[in-house]
């Protein structure tokens, strides 16, 4: 199967991490830990992860930062209790639960 997509980690510095040209010339999603997912074999992907000093990772390396991410998150979300407080308080004051994500190939 050949590959779809290519991965790094970036740290976003905000305005100007991602133009709209680049949102207009590739898709870019990012998922916690600061890996982006963007086209592989595109140029102009290529290009913006050098302009962001992107480190490029294997599918396996991004998959370990974004599970270890989310461990973190959903271990931070299960110990963050009020005394009484029902299940949909929590979720109404913390929101659901960080979801498992597994990043596509």
């Amino acid at each position: 199967m050949a590959k779809t997509y290519q991965y790094c980690v970036a740290e976003n510095w905000g305005k100007g991490f991602i133009t709209h040209e680049d949102s207009r010339a590739f898709s870019i999603a990012g998922f916690p830990g600061n890996v982006w997912r963007v086209p592989a074999f595109t140029p102009k992907a290529n290009l913006w992860i050098n302009k962001v000093l992107g480190t490029p990772k294997t599918k396996d390396e991004a998959q370990t930062i974004v599970s270890a991410e989310i461990s973190t998150q959903q271990t931070n979300w299960d110990n963050d209790n009020v005394e009484g407080e029902t299940a949909e308080q929590k979720n109404d004051r913390l929101g659901e639960r960080p979801a498992d994500i597994t990043l596509a190939e």
